[in-house]
């Protein structure tokens, strides 16, 4: 697999004309926050509830504003 990542494919031309790569964009970064960040959020706010309700000792970030 580390192979496949390393040795990267030759250009794609189309007509002559050369395409880019392609690259990260905005749209990719808004599906991995959707995607990744919303649920680790979310989960981790659940659990900082769990432990608020147990313990009475509020454990997460924003327990210090």
């Amino acid at each position: 697999m580390l192979n496949k990542l390393r040795l990267r494919k030759q250009a794609q031309t189309v007509m002559g004309y050369r395409l880019d790569e392609p690259r990260p964009t905005l749209m990719l970064v808004l599906w991995a926050f959707i995607y990744v960040g919303l649920p680790l959020i979310v989960v981790s706010s659940w659990v900082d509830l769990l432990i608020q309700q147990i313990t009475g000792n509020c454990t997460g970030f924003w327990c210090w504003f």
